[in-house]
């Protein structure tokens, strides 16, 4: 009678909790964990993990395949599938055999149990704590189905390495998805979250194997697998991959991607969004290479070490035709500075601004064979009440009198850059660099040399007017965003200025630039057998050094410089150091990718004829000069 009063007024108590205790199941009912976001290149090849404390890909339960949801269920809870949460003989079975050994030697919890302890309670042992988890699982088994329950552990629980979920478990041990698994693979898996740490593939590959033998042997025992299932598995011995839990092999594209997204995106590292970028990872590689390459050549002849040089240097490749940035490396050493030189580094491009003053001529019906002035000039202006003077003078230190345009841009002549911007007036080529969305243009005589503050990204940008035809287009490094539910939920469009210049004209700017490489001063971009065209540029005192140019493919922005601001050093010149590194990319592109166009198109409206010792191009916009056309030396308007 007293037994079956205990029994009772048990029940009673247990029914009383049931319905008494609270506890947030919202937590449980509608998951939904800190997830990592993944960063993809154009391919879909990963670029890195974003995370924020843990690393959780999440796997809905169709991608988990059959093999590793019976492996779990065989050694963890035989009979998840039948009961409602608890599992009464499994618990006697386990306190039994606990007191035998005087020790906890096995447990009784279902899958069910042991998730409510993961996410609703405390870790800490009690009775009281046993009762709420036992009574809180049969209210998650009352409220999900059994797929949603393994759904979630599967997804919750630590396999160790810091792989939180089996999907970044299979990523991290293995390299591979969860269809792409094998059986032993799979049960070295399940097996971890008994204890992680014990049995670790990286540090414990024994221990895993035998545990994972010990499962494949269960099942074989339940008549869940065949013999030869069972021989094969027992024989194969899984290769373990070591590796960072970010994966990041671009980090300078991966720090953008965050700075890019985290205003629109706060919760960009937790929220599982699967970012895909325009990156070619085999050019970021070769980027990267090309960036090094020219920068040990600058360091050895300034005579410096690598370890404690000030020198740097960023590159940048894009796509001609889409804007798709292909390359961005922001600096030759992440580890040493993560400051991403590419695209928050603003620098003065001195002579490699120079193409838009000509181009912006070429466009008033100068024509490449127009002969300007190479003459000194002395400018006089006031700056703070003092009056100022001011007395430009070619790199050279000489001047020749009067030179083609063609050969003043290639031969990068400053008196005659100066001269033509005072023929053509500032205020005209202020108005019309606004189109290009150039922030902070000077309105005086400063901006024929280049006297302003510009990114490589934004050279990027604005050198695709020549590149694409006359339309400049902003680079563009992020195509879509999905959301965890497979939902894109941003998608980046190309923004195209059209119109800066007609096609013809462009082409024309290129004919030059490519005469530039050829016999100018940018001789060292040269890649034997393809047509490359660009412009050095080269600061006072050798501070800054470009190279700005592009294939008829692909457009490349080279920066070196140091970054306290000083002087490169001697030869620090775009030619002699930005240059290189443009020419290595190029060489290493055209042997990844040869089926790239080596030749540029002549569009439709470009003519040549003989004029002098050369054939020159002209267009109906910029037609031949005549005989008749000469300039003179008279004293030029203050323009400041």
């Amino acid at each position: 009678m007293l037994v079956i009063i205990f029994a009772i007024a048990l029940f009673a108590a247990f029914i009383y909790a049931y319905n008494e205790i609270q506890v947030d199941m919202d937590k449980i009912v509608n998951y939904r964990p800190k997830t990592s976001s993944v960063i993809l290149d154009h391919e879909g090849n990963k670029i890195a993990n974003l995370m924020d404390g843990k690393h959780r890909l999440y796997a809905k339960y169709d991608e988990i395949p059959g093999y590793l949801i019976e492996a779990l269920v065989a050694i963890e809870d035989t009979r998840f599938f039948e009961h409602e949460g608890i599992n009464p003989d499994a618990i006697i079975r386990a306190a039994i055999r606990n007191f035998e050994a005087g020790k906890k030697v096995e447990g009784g919890s279902t899958i069910t149990q042991q998730l409510v302890k993961k996410i609703l309670l405390s870790p800490k042992r009690s009775y009281t704590r046993k009762l709420k988890e036992a009574i809180l699982s049969m209210k998650v088994e009352n409220e999900l189905t059994k797929e949603e329950i393994l759904e979630r552990y599967l997804n919750e629980i630590s396999f160790g390495s810091g792989y939180f979920g089996i999907k970044t478990a299979a990523r991290g041990f293995f390299q591979k998805s969860l269809d792409e698994l094998t059986l032993k693979e799979a049960s070295m898996l399940v097996g971890l979250p008994n204890a992680p740490s014990h049995f670790n593939p990286i540090r414990h590959l024994d221990r895993a194997l035998k545990r994972a033998n010990t499962i494949l042997t269960r099942m074989k025992t339940l008549g869940w697998i065949h013999e030869d299932e069972y021989l094969s598995a027992i024989k194969e011995t899984p290769e373990i991959h070591r590796s960072t839990l970010t994966q990041n092999i671009a980090p300078y594209v991966t720090d953008e991607v965050v700075r890019r997204l985290k205003k629109e995106f706060k919760d960009i590292k937790i929220g599982g969004y699967t970012i895909y970028t325009t990156i070619d990872m085999k050019q970021q590689k070769i980027a990267r290479k090309a960036l090094k390459y020219a920068h040990r050549k600058v360091v050895k002849r300034q005579r410096e070490s690598i370890e404690n040089t000030t020198l740097n240097g960023a590159l940048l490749a894009v796509d001609n035709k889409t804007g798709d940035i292909k390359a961005m490396v922001g600096g030759v050493d992440y580890k040493k500075s993560a400051y991403n030189r590419a695209t928050m580094m603003t620098r003065q491009p001195g002579s490699a601004f120079k193409p838009f003053l000509y181009q912006i001529a070429l466009d008033m019906g100068y024509n490449p064979a127009t002969e300007l002035t190479d003459v000194s000039r002395t400018f006089q202006y006031y700056k703070n009440g003092k009056r100022v003077i001011w007395k430009p003078k070619n790199y050279e230190s000489n001047f020749v009198g009067f030179i083609k345009l063609r050969e003043a841009l290639v031969h990068s002549r400053n008196l005659a850059t100066i001269n033509l911007v005072t023929e053509i007036g500032v205020q005209r080529i202020f108005e019309k660099l606004k189109m290009l969305n150039i922030p902070h243009i000077p309105q005086d005589m400063s901006i024929s040399l280049g006297n302003l503050g510009l990114s490589p990204a934004k050279m990027a940008q604005i050198y695709s007017a020549f590149a694409n035809g006359g339309h400049m287009i902003e680079p563009r490094l992020i195509s879509k965003v999905v959301a965890r539910n497979g939902t894109i939920i941003y998608e980046a469009k190309n923004q195209v200025i059209a119109n800066f210049t007609k096609p013809e004209q462009a082409y024309l700017m290129t004919d030059i630039l490519k005469d530039i490489v050829t016999r100018g001063t940018g001789r060292n971009a040269q890649v034997p057998g393809i047509e490359l065209v660009g412009k050095t540029g080269t600061t006072n005192k050798n501070v800054d050094a470009w190279f700005c140019g592009y294939s008829p493919s692909t457009e490349v922005i080279v920066w070196i410089g140091r970054d306290n601001n000083r002087p490169i050093g001697k030869g620090g010149t775009g030619g002699g150091t930005a240059a290189p590194a443009f020419s290595y990319f190029f060489k290493k592109l055209y042997e990844l990718y040869p089926d790239l166009p080596r030749k540029f198109e002549v569009p439709d409206g470009v003519y040549n004829t003989r004029n002098g010792v050369r054939t020159e191009l002209y267009t109906d916009t910029s037609p031949l000069p005549t005989k008749a056309e000469t300039h003179t030396t008279e004293e030029f308007p203050d323009l400041f």
